[in-house]
């Protein structure tokens, strides 16, 4: 396993994620120039990072992961593209510049999202297509792409979207809150962890700890943005604030209250870390990402 931190996984993944962008025709340039701006709009990459953390962790090869890396950033940036439209949640502004139906208009903004999701999967299937020889390498990249399928389709991302959607002005059960967080965040999260881990060597039993790891950080990192919601700056969050109030959201800050959601966050980030403790420092990049994505709510 390499000794990288974050931010090194971060630039690795900076230097190629427009590498895969596929060749459009002069004809469409306007779509080309739609998904660049949206890709290009910076982030903190947490899924495409731990994609590549978990293969590394997982002794793959870092290298070979990099097309997915991309692929799971392309389809991330293409779910917020359309959750900003009009017709969701009608933000502004994202990562602290206009929306990307700000600078293009809706339809743009719509088709240069379908762009992306297609990109993502042209990418890894172009990658499958070398290791037809290979049937163990093209095993581990069909595990990869079916976990990045699932999760941010109809079982994941796409159901936790329709249901934050059917959720607005309504009272909304916790367990239903639960299952909102848990597909339109955490499920991408777990994904990214599942893919990379299963493009190495993982043991059932890190693949295990790995996914609780994953679907606790997700939980955790969602519950961070609803308190940074009503406490946050909009320049620290690059989007407007208060929006989960004003289109009457169900979110933990409104359902437990701030409090009970800073310690719901601790204990969601408790067991994060717990779930590695096992593997020490050969974890810490996972545990110091979950302490540190904590912090945000605090």
């Amino acid at each position: 396993m390499n000794d990288y931190k974050y931010e090194d996984y971060k630039a690795i993944l900076e230097e190629h994620l427009t590498d895969f962008l596929p060749d459009i025709d002069h004809k469409s340039i306007t779509l080309f120039e739609a998904m660049k701006y949206s890709i290009e709009a910076g982030g903190k990459r947490i899924r495409p990072v731990l994609l590549l953390a978990a293969c590394d962790f997982c002794g793959g090869r870092i290298e070979e992961a990099l097309p997915y890396a991309c692929a799971i950033e392309y389809i991330h940036t293409y779910t917020l593209i359309h959750d900003d439209l009009p017709c969701m949640d009608d933000d502004d502004l994202r990562r602290g510049i206009p929306t990307n139906h700000k600078v293009f208009g809706e339809a743009v903004a719509t088709l240069a999202g379908d762009g992306l999701q297609s990109a993502a999967f042209e990418v890894m299937n172009q990658d499958m297509l070398l290791y037809f020889d290979e049937p163990e390498a093209l095993k581990k990249r069909i595990r990869a792409v079916y976990e990045i399928s699932k999760g941010s389709g109809c079982r994941g991302v796409v159901a936790g979207q329709i249901a934050d959607m059917e959720a607005e002005n309504r009272n909304c059960s916790m367990e239903m809150l639960d299952f909102i967080h848990l597909n339109k965040t955490a499920a991408l999260i777990v994904a990214s962890i599942r893919a990379g881990a299963s493009l190495g060597e993982p043991t059932d039993e890190m693949m295990e700890k790995l996914t609780v790891y994953g679907e606790n950080l997700g939980l955790a990192f969602q519950i961070a943005d609803d308190i940074l919601d009503v406490v946050g700056e909009e320049e620290e969050m690059g989007k407007k604030t208060g929006m989960d109030d004003a289109n009457n959201k169900a979110t933990y800050p409104s359902i437990y209250g701030l409090e009970n959601s800073r310690r719901k966050l601790e204990e969601l980030t408790d067991n994060a870390v717990e779930a590695l403790a096992v593997y020490y420092d050969n974890a810490e990049l996972f545990t110091t990402l979950a302490r540190d994505l904590a912090q945000r709510g605090k």
